[in-house]
């Protein structure tokens, strides 16, 4: 008799919303440039003179939308290259490498949404208490509080949770955004290590 294949249930395009809206204000705070946040990574692309000007020329739709898609992929690059120092990075869970399946998915959505015509802040409504009005570094800090807190290690590659990873994407995201308080001065990159 064949095994019968389990399949999990369907993530909810909400908790695929809240990851994005994690993974854009993650990487929208962690930018360095004429708007100084927390300077985890080298761009400017989401200022008036930055990233705003270039892109409006160039995709006048979308442009707020290829905004945080660039800065999203920026702040990915750098967690991928955190993932890379550990002598397993496929065992990494983190903000911007879930699994191959729900990142896929957060990509999917998030060209969707882009496609749609809304406005980031009203596809995203999470984004708007923290982008909507400019940095503010309490509030930046309330919201990652806002998450919990979560006990970890830290690592050559950055703060490791404790225990195994939640299997319900919502609790995973909340504990891996609030592993990135304390703030540090480079990005923490707050992760699970699977099979542990």
């Amino acid at each position: 008799m064949p095994a019968q294949l389990v399949q999990s249930p369907p993530i909810p395009t909400s908790v695929v919303d809240q990851l994005l809206t994690a993974q854009v204000a993650i990487a929208w705070a962690g930018e360095s440039g004429d708007e100084k946040r927390l300077g985890w990574w080298k761009s400017n692309l989401t200022t008036e003179f930055g990233g705003h000007d270039l892109f409006q020329r160039m995709f006048p739709h979308t442009w707020e939308w290829a905004v945080l898609q660039a800065v999203r992929e920026v702040a990915r690059r750098k967690d991928a290259e955190l993932r890379g120092l550990d002598h397993d990075p496929d065992r990494v869970v983190s903000l911007y490498s879930v699994s191959f399946e729900i990142d896929e998915r957060a990509d999917e959505r998030f060209l969707d949404l882009k496609r749609s015509g809304i406005r980031p802040l009203e596809a995203l409504p999470g984004l708007r208490e923290l982008i909507d009005g400019g940095w503010n570094r309490e509030k930046f800090g309330d919201w990652v509080q806002g998450h919990g807190t979560a006990r970890f290690v830290k690592e050559p590659v950055g703060r490791r949770l404790q225990g195994k990873p939640p299997e319900a994407l919502d609790l995973l995201v909340r504990q891996l955004v609030g592993a990135c308080w304390p703030l540090a001065e480079a990005f923490p990159m707050p992760h699970f290590r699977r099979g542990t």
